[in-house]
């Protein structure tokens, strides 16, 4: 025992000795960011949309020497002037010889430092990029594929087994498929200019292989192309998202809004990217062009495809987006209305600093109509059978500041907008105020931009945000939303307004310790949330980093809700990172679900979960991965909720008869 502790304590100081040169690097630390950014919603296709792109972007990082503006773009959390700065500290200074140049751009703090690192690295310079040719395309493209399977070991009610002549009569008292989640992705990628890629899924619950089904539940399928000659900038065919201006017509990504990085709500995305999540509905299915002239872009598409939805006779009466097929009902609501959707784009540069664009599209439903049944929240929602939206949306910048923003119409005539005026007099300060109208009856089923709600719909509100570099080591941010609803929304018989600010303070002393404290409040009509969190990561050798956090959480309207939880991130790392180690506990205490209190917990990329936990209990998890070469990876995550306050877990179908829950994620990445 003695002699295998001095082995182990030799090898300890030899990975110090081997690591000490190398700067703090989060693990991962671009889940943090994600957490941040989505903390503020619960719309769960917009915070799938940024995990997989995050995802992805981490699994192709960018090279510093050769990254163009726009790429550096698809980065969310960059500011513009530090693109601008990284582009021309390497025009100034040549090709980097190392990432930790990046301290020597003014801009960059060590906490975006941080969170850029899983995207960039440092490689030779190539200048030129390779052809378009058939041994190029065979022998210099990479193809990757994923494999994920999920599964929880407790039993739930909507898997138990019933007599013919209950299911007769009761048909959705039972899952129709095996109690299972399981995805294929397969990628193929040619110097960022091509894009090949194939998706299959499976959720829990619904048919793989039996009398019901055979085959995957969701298939999707992408082929873009960028760059293809001089005039040909961007070829799309089968799946893909769409985003123009700030959103207020069409935006299939996700919004940037209230997070902790206040200054950045801009909507930089334009144009076309690929559809690669599992999200089956926020998504386009055709074909779409992007055509480059001297100095202008134009944009075109088209998407034609299936959309689940509860019909009754010829009228729509609500679209279903969780792309849930599990029952019979469900199933019988699966691809029942046709969605046809023409829409294009064209933006002029009119000069470096100076850009106006204007959006259109038309969208229509067969033979169908949409008719929401009828409500007095939902007086002014949309009705009929197509709609049009039109915008312009503009952006002028200069050394100190920038003016962005969009108005839009409805085929009402009703309008949106939303204009933001950003200042950075100084390196170490930021400011942005931004101010947003979408009318009662202004209607653009794609709009996703800065909101409430989700809806771009009744509703007033004017964002301030401040970045404040305090001391080299310590950043100040907060933000302040005030907002109104004219007219009635959800569960609300008057019109209401309300106010949210969230306050935060980051430490960062060195490379190997950072910490933050971020308090949020928020009140609407007699409903006020007040929510606390303090974290910190510590870094006590290269291979280690410790994450701990405590939230606390108040609400107050009828009745008194407090809550709170305390977590502990152990993260580990082998010398060479070929094989990686995460543990998470949880200890949490809270009155009732409106103190609820999402885990934030590091999950597998491509792999998205969120719950949130009320009551009494714990949870634990563990998840590794392990690069075999460079070639495969393994990874696998254990997770237990234990609840000390209750004797089930759930409700209806979903209902466990368990105090504990226990589930099992894994992936398998094959990389040739």
């Amino acid at each position: 025992m003695k002699r295998l502790f001095i082995f182990l304590f030799i090898n300890v100081l030899i990975s110090i000795s081997q690591l000490s040169a190398q700067s703090f690097r989060s693990i991962d630390d671009w889940m943090e960011y994600w957490k941040e950014t989505t903390s503020e919603t619960e719309d769960v296709e917009r915070m799938e949309a940024l995990y997989t792109e995050l995802s992805y972007l981490s699994e192709h990082p960018l090279d510093l020497n050769v990254v163009t503006e726009q790429q550096l773009k698809k980065i969310p959390f960059l500011s513009d002037l530090q693109i601008k700065e990284i582009v021309k500290y390497r025009i100034r200074y040549g090709k980097m010889a190392t990432i930790y140049e990046l301290k020597n751009i003014e801009s960059m703090d060590r906490q975006t430092i941080s969170l850029l690192m899983p995207f960039v690295y440092v490689g030779e310079l190539n200048v030129d990029k390779l052809p378009f040719s058939m041994y190029n395309l065979l022998n210099k493209g990479h193809n990757d594929l994923y494999i994920s399977y999920d599964k929880c070991f407790q039993h739930k009610e909507g898997y138990s087994s019933y007599p013919d002549s209950i299911l007769a009569v009761y048909p959705n008292k039972t899952y129709m498929g095996e109690p299972f989640y399981h995805a294929l992705r397969y990628t193929y990628t040619f110097d960022d200019r091509l894009q090949l890629g194939i998706i299959a899924e499976k959720d829990a619950g619904e048919p793989f292989w039996n009398r019901f089904h055979k085959g995957y539940d969701f298939y999707a399928a992408h082929l873009m192309m960028k760059e293809v000659n001089k005039w040909l900038k961007t070829v799309a065919i089968g799946d893909y998202k769409v985003s123009f201006g700030q959103g207020l017509v069409i935006n299939n990504g996700f919004s940037p809004g209230k997070s902790a990085l206040v200054t950045q709500i801009e909507n930089r995305t334009n144009g076309f990217r690929r559809h690669f999540s599992t999200n089956e509905s926020n998504f386009m299915r055709g074909a779409a062009t992007t055509f480059s002239l001297k100095n202008a872009d134009l944009h075109f598409f088209y998407s034609y495809r299936k959309m689940d939805a509860v019909v009754d006779s010829h009228l729509i009466r609500s679209f279903k987006t969780d792309g849930l097929h599990r029952l019979i009902r469900e199933k019988e609501q699966k691809n029942n209305v046709s969605m046809q959707v023409i829409g294009g784009n064209m933006r002029w540069y009119i000069m470096p600093d100076l850009y106006l664009g204007t959006t259109a599209l038309t969208y229509s439903f067969g033979r169908l109509s949409v008719q929401s049944t009828d409500r007095p929240y939902n007086l002014f929602y949309f009705r009929g059978n197509h709609h049009t939206n039109v915008s312009i949306d503009y952006l002028f910048k200069k050394d100190l500041f920038k003016l962005y923003g969009e108005t839009a119409l409805s085929a009402n005539g009703k309008m949106a907008a939303l204009h933001t005026f950003s200042l950075t007099p100084v390196s170490y300060f930021e400011f942005v105020l931004s101010y947003r109208y979408y009318d009662k009856q202004y209607h653009a089923f794609f709009g996703n931009s800065l909101s409430q709600n989700r809806l771009l719909q009744n509703e007033k509100g004017l964002y301030m945000g401040m970045k404040w570099t305090v001391f080299p080591h310590g950043i100040l941010s907060a933000y302040s939303d005030l907002y109104r609803f004219p007219w009635l929304t959800y569960q609300k018989d008057h019109p209401a307004e309300g106010m949210e600010s969230m306050i935060r303070f980051d430490y960062t002393p060195n490379d190997r310790y950072m910490s933050y404290i971020r308090y949020k409040y928020r009140k609407e009509e007699e409903i006020v949330r007040r929510q606390v969190r303090w974290q910190q990561i510590w870094m006590p050798f290269p291979f280690l980093s410790l994450r701990t956090s405590c939230d606390f959480t108040v609400y107050n309207s009828k009745k008194r809700s407090t809550g709170w939880m305390l977590a502990q991130h152990v993260d580990w790392k082998s010398p060479d990172n070929s094989f990686l180690l995460n543990w998470y506990g949880a200890l949490f205490h809270t009155g009732d679900s409106y103190s609820r209190i999402y885990s934030y917990e590091k999950n597998l990329l491509y792999t998205f979960n969120v719950p949130s936990f009320y009551g009494k209990g714990f949870r634990m998890a563990c998840s590794f991965r392990w690069n075999i070469g460079r070639v495969l990876a393994l990874s696998a995550k254990v997770g237990g909720t234990y609840y000390t306050d209750r004797q089930t877990i759930g409700t209806g179908l979903e209902k466990i008869t368990s105090p504990y829950k226990l589930d099992l994620s894994t992936m398998i990445h094959w990389k040739f």
